[in-house]
């Protein structure tokens, strides 16, 4: 257990630790005299001060910087194994090849089995045509079930560059692998098979896969591919057909872009038309998939080798820019969209990805502008439109986000199921500027279009017993929606709160703590907790709860009623008896809705999701 835990900087001020941490390092190594240097030379000038420097800047994800302490540190004990192997994952990660190359020999001389950097030295040996040295170093890199898994099909693909299809296909087939890697094994036989010209071998291959899995996009393409390369056009788009509505919605671009290319009668060469593709697509395909399961740091480092051996694969650029979005590196996700070529059916899809990206900047006009664009070139298609009303509403700028949902909703002939998000969308943003009947209708549209989304439910629901109507009615909404989904920790809070708006309190405690519970980290939460303890004379933790409630965080307004409740608690209320807890439908308005002023702000699940 951490008795202590610095908070983590961000932005320009983490970025600001980086030398500092080497500063204080290199004073505590090397003595005073070091303290009068007043050039960033001191930062690197110690082992230990650019030792701990790299190791915080790769724990926040800045593999740039982290490279550079590293080999900083590398140059003051070139002996340091621990060292080599650092600097030689953060070139890597960064695409930095010539440097990360040159480190793998070193790390692969001191530690043979170093499954990473035989990959690596595998790797550069394929580029350079050298498939012998290639096959060794694969061979060598099989510890561990992704290095076992990833070594078979690189050497299959070794193989297959050197024309020998049959050897190739044996070695995927040598060995009994786990479930979740046959679909893998069975992925690149298909591959090899289409590349080798075996169509009806890789046809019944694909079709195995395809039976097993319809949703992945990349199988589906491969396996359309492979059909319509084949001349039949008609299984082509059965295939993608299939595959889109597996996926339900608007399905992927490129299922899309296939789809009209088809019919206009275009032709097509297999997905993976080389050897070289194929061992790329060896390592886009499981670092896409390490990323997706939480493998980011080594998911990027399978993505850059792919992209090493084919730096304009969009799939791999995408998959990077995405992980990088997952460690708020934003910037650099901006860069690795850019590097997609241009005139691809992604185009619209990556404009849409970049303006969220530069909102998470708080460059906010930048993604306005993009945004604008997008939906210009494309007026008939919302997802523009919907991506600029969400970061208006993000933004609480609820007035520009209606006007994107109204416009939104204005291209939509025939409302369905799937547009009960538009309607739910508009319809809080109409709650946050108290325009209540507007925001009603709009939240009845959604419900009828959905009447399973716990999201409308909760909103709807809380709403009318905040204002002390339908309160039989929204109770059993928000009653449904803790059902539907039981373990959101907002909408158990909205059940809490419901009943302590109703008076309930000790019905109330049960829902809060669970809440509490799901959600610990959330103020507003805590908040709520605190309160309906103090009325069921529970003092002493509801005191607790509110100064865990101030120590998370919350808005300022609600900051100063919480400081308040601390000071002077709560005025005592009564508690329902169990008759009561459920009032008849009033003849006249009961309770206080928070638009005049309510005791304590709206739940933090009301908030924009």
């Amino acid at each position: 257990m951490k008795l202590l835990q610095f908070p983590r900087p961000a932005g320009a001020a983490r970025r600001a630790v980086l030398p500092m941490i080497a500063l204080v390092a290199s004073v505590a190594w090397a003595g005073p005299s070091l303290a009068r240097a007043p050039d960033d030379e001191v930062f690197t000038r110690t082992l230990i001060g650019s030792y701990l420097a790299g190791r915080f800047a790769r724990s926040e994800h800045e593999t740039d910087n982290a490279a550079t302490f590293y080999r900083s540190a590398l140059a003051r004990d070139a002996s340091s194994e621990v060292l080599l192997e650092q600097a030689f994952l953060m070139e890597a990660s960064e695409g930095a090849w010539p440097n990360a190359l040159g480190f793998a020999k070193r790390l692969v001389d001191a530690q043979p089995k170093h499954r990473l950097g035989q990959l690596a030295l595998g790797l550069a040996a394929f580029k350079a045509g050298q498939h012998e040295t290639a096959a060794k170093h694969f061979r060598a890199a099989s510890s561990g079930p992704i290095g076992e898994l990833t070594s078979l099909i690189a050497r299959a693909w070794v193989e297959q560059a050197q024309g020998r299809t049959t050897k190739a296909l044996d070695i995927l087939k040598a060995r009994r692998q786990a479930d979740w890697a046959q679909f893998y094994l069975q992925y690149h036989s298909a591959l090899i098979a289409d590349v080798a010209g075996r169509r009806g071998e890789a046809r019944a291959a694909f079709e195995r896969i395809f039976k097993q899995d319809s949703r992945t996009l990349r199988t589906a393409l491969a396996y359309a591919r492979n059909a319509a390369a084949a001349g039949d056009y008609t299984r082509a788009k059965t295939i993608l057909r299939a595959h889109l509505k597996a996926t339900q919605g608007d399905g992927h671009p490129l299922a899309r872009d296939m789809l009209a290319r088809l019919d206009r009668g275009e032709k097509f060469t297999p997905l993976v038309a080389t050897a070289d593709a194929g061992l790329a697509e060896v390592f886009y395909g499981l670092g896409e998939a390490l990323t997706g399961e939480g493998g980011v740091s080594i998911g990027i480092l399978y993505l850059q080798m792919a992209l090493y051996l084919d730096e304009d694969q969009p799939f791999a650029l995408a998959a990077l820019a995405n992980a990088h979005e997952a460690t708020k590196r934003f910037e650099r996700a901006i860069a690795t969209y850019d590097r997609i070529p241009g005139g691809s059916p992604l185009a619209q899809a990556i404009d849409i990805r970049k303006a969220f990206n530069l909102n998470s900047l708080d460059r906010v006009d930048e993604a306005k502008s993009l945004l604008e664009g997008v939906a210009s070139r494309n007026p008939r298609d919302v997802k523009a439109l919907d991506a600029l009303g969400n970061i208006m509403r993000s933004r609480k700028r609820y007035d520009e986000a209606i006007d994107y949902y109204s416009r939104l909703i204005g291209t939509i002939e025939q409302p369905g199921e799937r547009d009960w998000v538009y309607y739910y969308q508009r319809g809080t943003s109409y709650e946050r500027l108290k325009r209540w009947p507007q925001a009603e209708a709009d939240l009845k549209v959604a419900l009828q279009l959905n009447p399973e989304q716990p999201l409308v439910l909760n909103y709807l629901g809380y709403s009318w017993i905040d204002q002390g109507r339908n309160l039989r009615e929204g109770l059993k909404l928000i009653e449904k929606a803790v059902a539907l989904k039981p373990d959101d920790g907002y909408i158990v809070d909205s059940l809490g709160w419901a009943h302590y708006k109703l008076g309930n309190y000790e019905k109330s405690v049960g829902y809060l703590e669970r809440a509490v519970e799901l959600r610990p980290d959330d103020p507003i939460l805590n908040d709520h907790l605190g309160d309906a303890y103090w009325q069921v004379g529970r003092q002493r933790e509801a005191r607790f709860q509110w100064d865990q409630a101030l120590s998370l965080s919350p808005e300022p307004e609600d900051a100063e009623k919480i400081t308040r409740k601390l000071a002077e608690g709560l005025p005592a209320k009564r508690q329902a008896s169990a008759e009561e807890a459920i009032p008849p439908p009033p003849d006249r308005p009961q309770g206080r809705s928070a638009a005049k002023g309510a005791d304590v702000p709206l739940p933090a699940r009301r908030a924009v999701k």
